[in-house]
């Protein structure tokens, strides 16, 4: 029998959830009036310069509401599924937990458990949907809302938004974005949820595609690549790990480039000019322009005031 509130469509639930995306999702829980139980976080981790521990940013919000938080080393060891038992939550919810949850857990509340992903699934499972994306040049992704299952984003679907990627778009700035969109969709689906009018969408596991974790080992530019492609791997790195590119004999960060078309018969890495413009260098179909770089231990400025204190 499906399980139903029939005295009012506000639900008890327990969050999971750490980045400050995940928390915009939180935000709206506590302001559509649902009863926030509890949130479960990844453990506090080193900070900045002096790497004292500091909360996820989950966790600030909730206590700020005063909601209990949790922040278990692991999900399997059967602490996570008593306290949920201690809860009695009507529903759980994941959004970018950074943990796989057991079927133990995922089954332990009579609504389930869903979660809020940022791609039109079943394109983009995985990690890092929304990098991913923009690495591999998209122009559209979205935020699925689905039931969790044991599979990694692979359970039935409830509501999809599609979402449009700028040509300048940052994985930072997209990531936002989807974090917005992802907080009004969880209000629509926890709504239907609570109503009874939900309706549950398999996959189409045949057209999965994946999204694994980044890699600090991604961060090199590849000259040989087109100017898109290289433009599509600054974007979609930043800001972790970021790409970086080797001139003069410095690793540097490249935080943002124009693609230049003029084609110049120079080989893959070769600096082309060093102006106002920017740094210039060949690609394997025209040039690509850095417009703003990170020098070692330097900060973040235009590629023209570091043209200023080297000799190019």
């Amino acid at each position: 029998m499906k399980a139903t509130l029939e005295q009012e469509p506000f639900m008890r639930v327990v969050f999971m959830g750490t980045p400050g995306i995940s928390g915009k999702s939180l935000k709206r829980l506590y302001s559509d009036g649902h009863d926030v139980a509890a949130v479960f976080t990844q453990p506090d981790r080193p900070k900045g310069r002096g790497m004292q521990r500091g909360f996820s940013p989950v966790k600030e919000l909730a206590l700020e509401y005063g909601t209990p938080v949790y922040q278990p080393v692991s999900m399997r060891d059967g602490i996570a599924e008593g306290i949920l038992d201690d809860l009695k939550c009507d529903l759980v919810v994941v959004v970018a937990f950074g943990k796989i949850l057991p079927r133990e857990v995922l089954e332990k509340p009579p609504f389930g458990s869903i979660n809020i992903h940022g791609s039109l699934l079943p394109e983009y499972r995985g990690a890092a949907p929304a990098q991913w994306a923009i690495l591999n040049g998209e122009k559209v992704t979205g935020v699925t809302s689905l039931y969790m299952n044991e599979g990694i984003d692979a359970g039935d679907m409830i509501f999809s938004k599609p979402v449009p990627i700028g040509d300048e778009e940052t994985a930072g700035d997209l990531l936002e974005k989807l974090g917005d969109v992802g907080a009004q969709l969880l209000s629509e689906t926890v709504d239907a949820i609570a109503s009874g009018s939900v309706v549950r969408r398999p996959q189409d596991h045949s057209k999965a595609t994946f999204a694994p974790a980044l890699t600090k080992a991604m961060s090199q530019i590849n000259w040989t690549d087109s100017a898109y492609r290289i433009k599509c791997r600054v974007r979609g790195l930043r800001p972790w790990p970021g790409a970086s590119a080797e001139l003069q004999g410095r690793l540097l960060k490249v935080l943002a480039v124009d693609i230049d078309e003029t084609g110049t018969g120079r080989n893959p890495g070769d600096i082309v000019f060093a102006d106002k413009r920017g740094i210039g260098v060949a690609c394997a179909d025209g040039v690509v322009v850095i417009r703003e770089l990170q020098a070692p231990g330097g900060k973040h400025m235009n590629s023209a005031d570091y043209i200023r204190g080297h000799l190019f």
